[in-house]
């Protein structure tokens, strides 16, 4: 009889394990769908899931903040050099324009009509240079 019991066992084992492996991926699927509602609803935040990764939680935290932060300041500096392109354009505009009325008003025609009431002619003779060469003694 003790080997009628031993091979009755035998398929009671098999039939244990098959039911071991549903009824671990059964858990598995149903832990997983308790994970799924308890993050929906928020319970996930007040059990000890919070206490034992709040360093974590709060690294995450600081680190989304700076990338908003990081965000903002793009955003600040790229307005920032928008803006001084503008004021260097318009330096730049600025310094045409005198550089162009001074070359106006220093022609040599405008020269000669601003000099005619002191007096002051053109010559008409070409300038002449006068060099003295030195003896080296």
């Amino acid at each position: 009889m003790k080997g009628n019991n031993y091979i009755s066992d035998t398929p009671s084992k098999a039939k244990t394990k098959k039911k071991k492996k549903k009824s671990r991926f059964a858990a598995a699927s149903k832990k997983q769908s308790q994970s799924l509602v308890q993050i929906m609803n928020g319970d996930f935040l007040t059990k000890d899931f919070v206490m034992n990764n709040f360093n974590y939680i709060f690294f995450v935290i600081f680190l989304m903040i700076l990338t908003v932060s990081k965000g903002y300041y793009v955003n600040q500096l790229s307005n920032d050099i928008a803006k001084e392109e503008k004021a260097v354009g318009d330096i730049t505009a600025d310094y045409v324009e005198t550089k162009a009325k001074l070359e106006e008003l220093t022609r040599r025609t405008k020269m000669i009509e601003k000099l005619k009431p002191l007096g002051l002619k053109e010559t008409i003779n070409p300038t002449k240079v006068i060099r003295i060469k030195k003896d080296k003694k």
